[in-house]
């Protein structure tokens, strides 16, 4: 089983939080990759930090807690790195959560 009180700690942040559901639909939330082409590695973190009006430190903060565990997973493409869901490591979250409660 994984480490609830990590999940529930990152979880409660609202920013956090969208991060996830812009990752879910890219797409939808940022603009193309003209670099890249896709979103199959992800979202540039400069979009994100864009998206999310925060500076860079606290953008970076914030990816690498979810990173830590296991939220997102992210790619460098030279300079640049990009963020996308891990969504086996969400779903199993919410089947725990289930389980659980």
């Amino acid at each position: 089983m994984m480490n609830q009180k990590d999940f529930h700690q990152v979880l409660s942040n609202e920013t956090r939080l969208k991060i996830l559901h812009w990752l879910k639909r890219p797409a939808e939330h940022f603009p193309p990759h003209v670099e890249l082409g896709h979103f199959r590695d992800g979202v540039c973190v400069q979009f994100i930090k864009d998206k999310a009006g925060l500076s860079n430190s606290t953008t970076s903060h914030y990816l690498s807690m979810m990173e830590k565990i296991g939220l997102v997973i992210s790619t460098r493409h030279g300079k640049w790195t990009y963020y996308r869901r891990n969504d086996k490591i969400i779903g199993q979250y919410i089947k725990d959560l289930k389980d659980n409660l």
